[in-house]
Order: C-alpha cells, then sequence, then structure tokens
C-alpha cells in the first residue's frame, strides 16, 4: 500500500505510519517515566526532577532531529540534482531521505538524553524500541512491495486502442509508469516534467496510464496542454491503481528489466527526484 484513501483525497503511507510510530514511542516513554516517578514516591525517595513530559519530548526531538539529518545527509549525497533548481531542496514530497543519517542522529540525541539523566535511560530506550518495531512491523504489513513484478493487467493504446498487456508494454526494459488523469491537478503540475524526461532519457520507456477517462477526454487535455506524450495507456476500470496498493493520484512506479518493481513515489515528482530516481533506475538494469 503506497496510499490511504480519504474520501476524494488520499495520504502517503509512510509519513502516516513514522508519526504513528513515534507518537507510540513517545506515550510508551512518558508512561514509563511516569510509574518510575510514582515508585520512587511511594518508596518515600523524592520524586524524578524528570516529569513524563520530559521522556515523550525527548522522543519527538530525536524524530524531528533524524529527519532534519536524513534530509541534510540525502541533499549532501545528491547535491549536483538540487544544483539547477536549489529551491527544490525544500520541496520535502519528493522523499528524498536517507535513513542511515537519521536513525544515526536520532539515536545519538536519545543516547545524550540518558547519559544526561539516568532515570530516563528505560523509559527512553523501551519506548524508542517500541517506536521501531512498530515502524517496521506496519511498513512490512504494509507491504510496499518492492521487487513486485507488472501486474498482468490489459490496457488500452490509445493511439490505435489495441488491447496492450501492461507487462508486454514494458517490452523488457526499464519502464517508469504513471497513474494519471487530466482532473487532477498535481498529475498536471508534474506531466511537462515527465514528457520532458521521456525525451531525454531514450533507454528508459515512460507509459502513461490514464485512469478511467475517455479517449477523447485525453486527446482534449493533450492537445490543450502541448504535451507530445508517447505510450499513452488507458487503464478504463481504474485497476492498476488497487493492484499496486495505490488509491490516490498521481503515482509513479518504477521497474528494471526484468519487470521488478524497484521504487515507487505517490505525489508529485520535482526535477531532482526523478532525476535520482531515473539514475538509480539505469543502474538497477
Amino acid at each position: 500500500m503506497l496510499s490511504i484513501p480519504l474520501g476524494p483525497f488520499a495520504l502517503p503511507l509512510a509519513p502516516v505510519l513514522l508519526l504513528v510510530s513515534v507518537w507510540m514511542a513517545a506515550w510508551t516513554a512518558a508512561r514509563l517515566c511516569g510509574r518510575a516517578a510514582a515508585a520512587t514516591a511511594d518508596d518515600g525517595v523524592a520524586s524524578s526532577p524528570f516529569p513524563a513530559a520530559a521522556a515523550s519530548d525527548a522522543i519527538f526531538h530525536a524524530a524531528l532531529l533524524g529527519l532534519l539529518a536524513a534530509r541534510l545527509a540525502h541533499l549532501a549525497l545528491n547535491a549536483d540534482l538540487y544544483a539547477a533548481t536549489p529551491l527544490s531542496a525544500f520541496d520535502l514530497r519528493d522523499g528524498g531521505w536517507h535513513g542511515p543519517s537519521g536513525a544515526l542522529a536520532g539515536a545519538a540525541w536519545l543516547a545524550w538524553r540518558a547519559w544526561r539523566a539516568p532515570l530516563l535511560r528505560l523509559p527512553l530506550a523501551a519506548g524508542a524500541a517500541l517506536g521501531v518495531a512498530l515502524w517496521f512491523a506496519a511498513t512490512l504489513a504494509a507491504g510496499t512491495r518492492d521487487a513486485a513484478p507488472l501486474p498482468p493487467i490489459v490496457l488500452s493504446d490509445l493511439a490505435d486502442g489495441s488491447d496492450v498487456p501492461l507487462p508486454a508494454a514494458a517490452r523488457g526494459r526499464p519502464v517508469v509508469v504513471n497513474l494519471w488523469a487530466s482532473w487532477c491537478g498535481p498529475c498536471r503540475q508534474e506531466m511537462p516534467l515527465l514528457a520532458q524526461a521521456q525525451q531525454a532519457w531514450p533507454g528508459v520507456g515512460f507509459l502513461f496510464v490514464n485512469q478511467g477517462e475517455s479517449a477523447e477526454a485525453i486527446r482534449r487535455y493533450l492537445s490543450a496542454e502541448k504535451l507530445e506524450l508517447r505510450h499513452v495507456l488507458l487503464d478504463r476500470g481504474s485497476q492498476l491503481g488497487p493492484a499496486v496498493g495505490s488509491r490516490g493520484l498521481p503515482t509513479t512506479l518504477f521497474y528494471d528489466a526484468s519487470g521488478r518493481r524497484v521504487g515507487a513515489h505517490f505525489g508529485v515528482l520535482n526535477a531532482a527526484a526523478l532525476e535520482g530516481r531515473l539514475r538509480a533506475l539505469r543502474g538497477a538494469r
């Protein structure tokens, strides 16, 4: 699953899972800290000078510091991608994070807080362990399905109306599969970028899979926007989204030459994010 449907809208799944995991970690740390303080008070020992809020704050601060470190590390490792459009460094929708750097920064912050406040050690350790376990379990249960093959869905070619099985459209090459619709604002925002990428990356196939619209509506849109796209396919029953775990648009999937999914993005892609994904796709041949 890549997104969570909310009526006419959808939320990307990964940030929601992260938010829930961090909140559960903070709640657990706060509860354990409160119990420890109550136990020391019952034993006639002065209550801990670190209230439960200190434990939950430490978890939240570790998460924020980890996210900042993960973003900065990603920007440093991919500085050339953002050089042409520096402001895109602030576009967090591109999914650019370096997980190991974020995890290390968050763990270092928690270790420092635990070293300064011994009574927080057990609550922070337990809370952080629960949060990490919950994140991994939820991510696994959600089934992001990287390495999953191209779904065997039959689509219709806009050019001649012929039926085209999606795996056959890939034709044994790396492919980018974009799920879109002309009524989708974010889809319209990123479409010129994808059209340019189709011209600039001849070794990568781009499949523009429209969700549920008629051929006439698609042609009107492409003509009005002066977009010259190749391999526009119609998914009249909107089957592909549910098949890949996404109920929202736009969704962009990346498959290697053997037809295995090596990446996915829900939401608008900016130039830096798309370039990075295409480089990784080229390396996955």
